[in-house]
Parts: C-alpha cells; structure tokens; sequence
C-alpha cells in the first residue's frame, strides 16, 4: 500500500499557540492511537495522565497516556494520545484520522475527506 505522511502541528492543549510543526507525520491506520515521542511530549510539556497497555510490532508494552492539540490540512482537535519510545516520529492513527473526519486514499497517498458518523 505505501506509506502515507502529512504535516502535522502539535501542542499542549493549554498552549495551543505554542505548537509546533511536524514534517512527514507518518499516517498508520493499523494504528488506533496517536503516538508521539517523549522527547517531544516534554518540550511541548503534555501532561501524563495514566499508563496504557498497547500492544505493538515488538509485543507488549506500557505507554502513557495524554491529550494532545493536533491540526492537520486546517483542522484541529485535542485527542488523547500515546508517549512512547517504540517509534522516533509523530505517527497519527485512526481514531486521530476519523474525528478530523478524514480517511487515506492509498493510491494517491494523501488524505481525504471521509464522513463523520454520528450512530
């Protein structure tokens, strides 16, 4: 299928101004959870909010839970996600995906719009 990355902005939900910007976000919808790097959690400063077993590529393991501001292609949101080590890049995932209300087209490689389902 390839791979599907996008720019993304990220920041402390009380400092949403102070976010910064991500190149090559990669876009993983095998993902439930968006990940993001504790080094960048701390410089953003997102607040660790519990622990939550995940299972990934390499078995099971422990991330931290968070609230993040996100914003990608003009809209935005705060969405839970996960601090972790396992990967080195913001890797957003589909939870982050449907409630911007967009879904991957694998063969162009970009985002597009998808409904946003209420029932």
């Amino acid at each position: 299928m390839g791979h599907v990355r996008v720019d993304v902005r990220i920041g402390n939900p009380n400092r949403r101004q102070e976010a910064v910007e991500v190149k090559d976000a990669l876009v993983d919808t095998g993902a439930s959870w968006t990940c993001v790097p504790r080094n960048l959690a701390d410089q953003l400063g997102l607040e660790v909010l519990g622990v939550k077993q995940v299972t990934t590529a390499n078995g099971v393991a422990r991330a931290d839970q968070s609230y993040a501001f996100i914003e990608i292609e003009g809209r935005h949101t705060i969405h839970e996600v996960l601090i972790t080590d396992a990967y080195p890049g913001v890797l957003i995932g589909v939870l982050t995906l449907e409630g911007l209300g967009f879904a991957v087209d694998p063969v162009n490689k970009r985002l597009i719009d998808s409904e946003l389902l209420l029932l």
